[in-house]
């Protein structure tokens, strides 16, 4: 694996890494980790640093959805055309161009389950190429982003042997 590969996964693995732990994994020197990170950045390649958040040990647990949508394209309007309109919208945490059943995946989070309703009723669901959305609430997260959200309690069910 070449070092920019390496580096890539490392900051996948924990992007707070400093240049200083990364350069020692890479066995490169720090300046070279502190080039390779900025350039990664000016070329597109890493588009930002995000925590992955346990919202269940918060008080403020936003409502989360997985919304299919099904298009149909014509002459003038791709795949792309349509992700450039959904892009924007803040309420879109991630938007993807799937196989199968339907078209588009959609991440949407918002403050209530009637916010999450009203944005794909007004805001999705009128694009004109969209046929159909079908929302999916996220009722519980176990993993994500690679990392595994474990529980504090002990698991207070009966074993069941056969």
């Amino acid at each position: 694996m070449d070092i920019r590969a390496e580096l890539l996964s490392l900051l996948r693995e924990n992007a707070r890494y400093t240049t200083a732990d990364l350069a020692r994994m890479l066995g490169v020197d720090e300046s070279e980790v502190a080039e390779r990170i900025e350039n990664l950045e000016d070329e597109g390649v890493l588009k930002g640093y995000q925590a992955v958040v346990d919202w269940r040990r918060t008080d403020e647990e936003p409502v989360r959805a997985l919304v299919e949508c099904n298009v149909t394209l014509d002459r003038e309007t791709g795949y792309d055309d349509i992700a450039a309109r959904l892009v924007g919208f803040p309420e879109i945490q991630s938007l993807r161009l799937v196989s199968g059943e339907y078209d588009f995946s959609l991440t949407v989070e918002a403050d209530s389950m009637g916010e999450v309703s009203r944005f794909v009723s007004e805001k999705v669901a009128p694009v004109p190429e969209i046929t159909q959305t079908v929302t999916h609430y996220l009722m519980e997260s176990y993993k994500e982003r690679g990392i595994e959200f474990s529980s504090d309690g002990d698991d207070d069910r009966l074993s069941v042997s056969p």
